[in-house]
């Protein structure tokens, strides 16, 4: 195929069109399925390879590089949300790795067979509410169901409905930010190949970087409100403002010179 049939190629897409199946009475997106699952093999195979990489003695580069990863994101973190799981910033990690391979796979000239899946709302949709019910079961696994429910009428009991409104849409908001994002980037792709085929290539060169980097930031979005989701879930009454805490070491303060002119 010559690089002239590769550029028309990676251009001739058609946003919003799938192939499709029947199964059960419902119509199923096979290629949203297939590289979803193909993205989905690629994380595991890394996450496998890294695991092997693993070692109790020196660390290998991969190791270290891992590593050095999730100690600064959770240092970033805490430095905003306070202490947060052990859990949730490498499931951040993951979900940002698995979305940006699935945003890259647009620019792939794949001649159809390997859509970027984010471009899909059913996958997006689904990883919201992956995502926001995860979020909704830890955080009543942290606080009880009495301090779930009462972060409902925090500050306010006015506020109920606002709450409510804000907890539904999470979901809905986190679905459409990376959908919209990646589906526009199809379309562009869409208008840059009506561009005569002997200037197609820079048109689309520079689009398709621009491209990587919108993939990228989208990722680096959600992986973002995911952390910061889970992380406001998982503050009881007591992580607020560190009252406590900061009552304990003033008391502990005053209690040592007592000791001391004890002595």
């Amino acid at each position: 195929m010559s690089a002239n049939a590769i550029l028309v190629a990676s251009t001739d897409i058609e946003p919003g069109h799938h192939t499709t199946f029947e199964f059960l009475g419902v119509t199923w997106n096979a290629d949203t399925m297939w590289s979803t699952t193909l993205a989905a093999v690629i994380v595991i195979g890394l996450g496998l390879w890294a695991r092997a990489k693993v070692t109790s003695g020196v660390p290998s580069k991969i190791q270290v590089f891992w590593e050095s990863i999730t100690e600064a994101v959770t240092n970033q973190v805490e430095a905003s949300v306070g202490r947060v799981h052990p859990f949730i910033v490498p499931l951040a990690i993951c979900l940002f790795v698995f979305i940006l391979i699935s945003n890259w796979f647009e620019i792939i000239p794949s001649d159809h067979h390997l859509p970027a899946p984010t471009a899909d709302i059913n996958l997006t949709l689904a990883m919201g509410l992956f995502v926001i019910v995860g979020v909704h079961i830890f955080s009543i696994r942290q606080r009880g169901w009495k301090g779930y429910l009462h972060h409902y009428v925090q500050p306010n009991p006015a506020l109920l409905p606002i709450n409510l409104i804000e907890e539904l849409v999470k979901p809905f908001t986190l679905a459409l930010r990376l959908f919209g994002n990646i589906f526009s980037g199809g379309i562009m792709l869409l208008l840059i190949g009506l561009i005569p085929s002997y200037l197609l290539w820079g048109p689309n060169a520079v689009w398709k970087l621009f491209d990587m980097f919108i993939g990228l930031i989208q990722a680096f979005i959600f992986a973002l409100l995911t952390i910061l989701y889970f992380g406001i879930a998982g503050q009881t009454d007591e992580d607020h403002g560190g009252e406590p805490a900061e009552s304990e070491e003033k008391k502990e303060e005053v209690e040592e010179p007592q000791l001391e002119g004890a002595h």
